[in-house]
């Protein structure tokens, strides 16, 4: 029985192990994506800020006698457009719309990677669970079989006993690994959270 029960639970580590690793590179997946996202983010915040720039104080001496020094039809015009170039504002709109796109790409992105992790740490609890009744399966069978017996305290069931004992680390080895998964999974849901409800003020 400890040999079929040990095997089991290396193999629920090597199995746990396994979407383990595939979950952390979903991760670094979305970190990656974080960077793309900060750089649109930082590209439409200086668009918003071009287009929101004050218009020259008029009020102000100096200024006003610049202008009128300076007055041609060109610079009437641009004053009176509010100091921004019409080509600039074409481009400046047009940029503001390439991250606007390219946020809302960002995201489906980010909820896709998000469902692929979601689906890993699920996996990994259905192996556990998996696991723990082929485990009780198989100790309902040994029980059938064997029957309660007196503990014996020879070599052979001394060394069957440490046999279990590391299976049973492989098992807790394989509930860490899920637990940490479940740890990541819910900061990084969070943080999409908070970028979802970010961006949708867009």
């Amino acid at each position: 029985m400890e040999d079929e029960e040990c095997n089991l639970l290396i193999e629920l580590r090597q199995r746990v192990v396994q979407k383990f690793s595939d979950f952390m590179t979903r991760v670094a997946e979305f970190e990656e994506l974080g960077a793309v996202g900060n750089r649109l983010l930082i590209g439409f915040q200086q668009g918003l800020e071009f287009l929101r720039r004050p218009p020259i104080n008029k009020t102000s001496e100096l200024v006003e006698k610049i202008i009128k020094f300076n007055e041609t039809k060109r610079v009437k015009s641009y004053v009176e457009a509010g100091c921004i170039n019409s080509h600039d504002g074409t481009q400046i709109v047009s940029k503001l719309h390439t991250c606007q796109l390219g946020l809302q790409d960002h995201l489906s992105k980010v909820k896709c990677i998000l469902s692929e992790m979601e689906s890993l740490l699920d996996d990994a609890v259905g192996e556990m669970q998996t696991t723990n009744e082929n485990l009780s399966n198989l100790q309902d069978r040994y029980f059938d079989e064997f029957g309660q017996q007196e503990p014996a305290y020879d070599k052979e069931e001394t060394a069957a006993a440490a046999s279990t004992h590391a299976s049973h680390l492989h098992k807790h080895e394989a509930t860490d690994y899920a637990a940490l998964m479940a740890i990541i999974f819910s900061m990084v849901k969070q943080d999409y959270m908070m970028q979802d409800y970010f961006f949708s003020e867009f």
